[in-house]
């Protein structure tokens, strides 16, 4: 079991730091020189990057970096000096609102699509497909047409300053988790469509509706236990999801958190935070699969499982 969460866990958390490692090389330029651009010579730039710790080797710079890492400590920012950890944690409380919201919508919508589709008999993937196919921006853009422009109802961005409490105005916390349920609740169910296929094709399940029993009945009794596992399965890989997918969501919206963090130090070159936030979503997904894992392993076989999951594996791998 030590060496599957090994394996499952320790490696991929290791190979995710390496990418986001990775991926702020890429970036063009780096603090040193933005920060010096059209206002400092060659020598001061130099200067800067040496005072940044930029003028040694890559491969050096990332195992000092996860050495920190390992021991709790992210660095300062590059742009303010401030520490990275405070940056998160004011930053913090405002994603883990809008996930957790966005999550409990997304529960709601999954379980009352899944028992419409449970009335139709298993019909309605492709809708599901569909909606889980249409890009984020896209549902943004169409619920502050209707919700703020049309309606009037809510604010087209989020009022809240930086370190603010969203629970103090709920009403900022509405477009952006509906923009990230809606996609998601799609996604969830296009996923466990496989799933209640398969327990609808069960006999017993087969039986009592033939038998008349009351569709509620059935589908608490009979098909609701099955899907459980599968369900808590997708619920929290689709937690990871969330918190990587609020970074377009939290930048359309002005919402002040991680995601809006990580887009504005990619703008400045502000590399300890941007790999410090980029590794939140990435902790997140790897908690939330080995989660998923640890469930299927320990819950008995449902019917549809291996589909579901299987699902998840391509999709995951596709994105």
């Amino acid at each position: 079991m030590i060496t599957r969460v090994v394996v499952r866990t320790v490696l991929p958390a290791l190979a995710a730091t390496a990418v986001v490692f990775a991926a702020t090389e890429v970036l063009p330029g780096d603090a040193g020189e933005v920060r010096g651009a059209g206002r400092a010579s060659a020598e001061e730039i130099a200067r800067e990057r040496e005072r940044l710790g930029l003028d040694v080797p890559a491969p050096v710079r990332y195992l000092r970096w996860l050495g920190h890492l390992i021991r709790g400590d992210l660095g300062l920012s590059s742009a303010s000096g401030r520490p990275v950890a405070g940056l998160l944690a004011e930053r913090l409380p405002a994603t883990a609102a809008l996930v957790l919201v966005t999550l409990t919508v997304t529960v709601a919508l999954t379980a009352l699509a899944l028992a419409v589709g449970f009335l139709r008999a298993g019909r309605g993937g492709a809708l599901a497909a569909g909606l889980a196919a249409v890009p984020q921006v896209v549902y943004a853009a169409a619920l502050t047409a209707v919700l703020s422009g049309v309606l009037g109802w809510l604010p087209a961005v989020s009022l809240l300053p930086p370190g603010g409490s969203p629970w103090a105005e709920p009403k900022a916390l509405v477009l952006p988790a509906l923009t990230l349920a809606l996609p998601s609740a799609a996604f969830a169910t296009a996923l466990l469509r496989g799933a209640l296929t398969d327990v609808l094709r069960l006999p017993h399940v087969a039986d009592a509706r033939t038998r008349g029993l009351p569709a509620w009945l059935v589908l608490r009794r009979h098909v609701a236990p099955f899907l459980l596992v599968p369900s808590v399965q997708v619920l929290a890989l689709m937690a990871g999801w969330l918190v990587a997918g609020t970074a377009l969501v939290e930048t359309v919206y002005g919402f002040p958190g991680i995601g809006g963090l990580l887009v504005s130090s990619v703008a400045v070159r502000d590399v300890p935070v941007v790999q410090a936030a980029a590794l939140i979503p990435a902790a997140t997904t790897l908690l939330g699969m080995l989660l998923a894992d640890l469930l299927g392993a320990a819950g008995p076989h449902r019917p549809g499982r291996s589909r579901t999951m299987a699902g998840v594996a391509a999709a995951g791998g596709a994105t």
